[in-house]
């Protein structure tokens, strides 16, 4: 039923429309991992669709970390951001196709490929690019959110105890948040 009402509503028309062709797009170049792609969705969503503010983005992105499944979660929040309801079952729909129809649907032909050179180099390959989209990520997502000396602080500080520590990210960010609020 939610998938009819996400295909209805993007038949409609207009910004929904946008929405849902934006996020299948985005869908089609998640690899790895969601974060991945922060530079290429917050180029869209804040810069060429005008739908958010950095700092709203900011927030989606935050949202995601914060909860399982980041990339459908960030997609959903900045949806309904958007479009309400309606936007946010858009874009979650859009952006879960790609990746189902890429990764789902033939994972039982990858895994018995798995051990073929040219899969096993595609797969390389695209890791690396992964990780390079994740530097990236990092580096967008710093300007937005180190913009003081008690922020900065917080950053280095995070960024220590996960170089120390093996601590789950959204226990971090959690951590992060409400030090930030009591500093603030």
């Amino acid at each position: 039923m939610p998938m009819l009402l996400g295909l209805g509503a993007l038949a409609g028309g207009g910004t929904l429309t946008a929405l849902g062709l934006f996020f299948l797009k985005t869908g089609a170049v998640v690899f790895g991992s969601g974060l991945a792609i922060v530079p290429f969705l917050r180029d869209g969503v804040v810069h060429q669709h005008h739908w958010l503010t950095d700092g709203q983005f900011l927030d989606a992105v935050a949202m995601g970390l914060i909860t399982p499944g980041p990339v459908v979660i960030t997609a959903g929040f900045i949806g309904y951001l958007v479009g309400g309801l309606t936007g946010a079952i858009v874009s979650t729909i859009a952006i879960f196709i790609p990746i189902y129809l890429g990764v789902v649907v033939p994972g039982r032909w990858f895994l018995s490929h798995r051990d073929n050179p040219q899969i096993r180099a595609f797969v390389t390959g695209a890791t690396a690019a992964a990780a390079g989209a994740l530097s990236g990520a990092v580096v967008v997502l710093t300007r937005e959110a180190v913009t003081d000396w008690i922020t900065a602080a917080i950053a280095l500080t995070t960024l220590g105890v996960l170089w120390r520590f093996k601590i789950k990210e959204p226990y971090v960010v959690l951590a992060a948040g409400i030090l930030g609020l009591l500093l603030h």
